[in-house]
């Protein structure tokens, strides 16, 4: 269903779910109001963003999170405002979060009959929001494997992201967009400002077999594994037969770029280094989610020699080396790592 709006139509996020609900006889609605609540949390996100350098949200709020890193006060904010709009849907029964150490399980009523399982990244590149740089909201779902009726606890989250029933991302950035799959392709959602509703901007996203664009932190060249510093030496060697030199363009936004690269074609790395041995970003709630979006949409995601989506979680901040993006440049790169091994 389309609405006319001026002189063009629109689908909205919510008209979209529910269009698609066929294609999950087994969620009989649960699911489609679990991703509607999600739209619903990313408005609210969104709008305190947008206010940032107005009220006093920016900064450090003074703690230090499981991950060893510096709470922002958009952080909680993101965290706090998920965490009650899933917890109101019913349909959620725990999440797990990048800025929690423990599972938050809701056993206070009817969410006790919960379905799902979500794990979120609340605020990806939050350190960046005091110089206005995009950052995102990263998510997952899941079925839960306990007993409908009682508590949830860890069993639900570690499953393989082949387990995964949705995943997707919020960009916060020039435009507001919503990134989604339930495994039936991959779809974008602009929010319209005018209207307050995500409307359908990026129908079935398809990313490029190969790319032109490398993105990773090449200020720590030095403590990287050898096959990565031999990839990095083929990006930059002139051949104009595979559109080489390739072109380097690194964020520090997770989400921002792996969505550029998802739309223009490229590889986004971050290898495990001397110092962070089991790579640094987190399996459950950032590479499972962001490698079922690339697979659906054509592309790969990989640890260098294993797809991600394989890998059996064994911790909730289980950590690996991630590389994904267009299928011929992560096979690339792991072609480069089992040389140099």
């Amino acid at each position: 269903m389309t609405r006319a709006t001026g002189t063009y139509n629109i689908t909205t996020l919510n008209e979209f779910i529910i269009e698609r609900q066929a294609d999950f006889p087994y969620a009989k609605g649960e699911l489609s109001r679990l991703l509607h609540h999600v739209g619903v949390a990313a408005k609210v996100v969104n709008k305190k963003i947008n206010k940032a350098g107005l009220v006093d949200i920016l900064g450090r709020a003074g703690d230090v999170n499981v991950q060893g890193e510096d709470v922002q006060k958009l952080d909680l904010f993101a965290n706090e405002h998920f965490i009650a709009a899933l917890r109101s849907t019913g349909e959620c029964c725990a999440i797990a979060s990048e800025e929690d150490q423990e599972i938050t399980v809701f056993d206070d009523g009817l969410p006790l009959d919960g379905k799902y399982v979500f794990c979120m990244d609340p605020l990806d590149g939050s350190s960046n929001i005091d110089v206005n740089v995009s950052v995102g909201t990263i998510f997952s779902i899941y079925r839960r494997r306990t007993e409908r009726g009682t508590p949830a606890d860890l069993s639900d989250f570690l499953q393989p992201g082949t387990e995964q029933v949705a995943a997707g991302y919020v960009i916060y950035g020039s435009s507001t967009m919503l990134v989604y799959t339930t495994g039936k392709g991959v779809n974008g959602f602009t929010l319209d400002p005018t209207i307050g509703e995500f409307c359908l901007s990026h129908p079935d996203i398809r990313t490029p077999e190969h790319g032109t664009i490398y993105s990773i932190n090449e200020g720590n060249y030095a403590h990287f594994p050898a096959g990565v510093k031999q990839f990095i030496k083929h990006c930059q060697v002139v051949d104009p037969d595979t559109h080489r030199p390739y072109t380097s363009r690194y964020i520090g936004s997770l989400v921002s770029d792996v969505h550029r690269n998802l739309l223009k074609g490229g590889v986004f790395l971050y290898p495990s280094t001397q110092k962070a041995p089991q790579g640094k970003l987190r399996l459950l709630y950032e590479c499972n989610p962001i490698a079922m979006i690339a697979e659906q949409a054509g592309g790969k995601a990989s640890d260098g020699a294993r797809r991600i989506l394989e890998i059996p979680p064994e911790d909730l901040h289980q950590r690996v080396p991630f590389y994904v993006g267009s299928r011929q440049m992560v096979e690339t790169v792991e072609r480069c790592l089992a040389e140099a091994r």
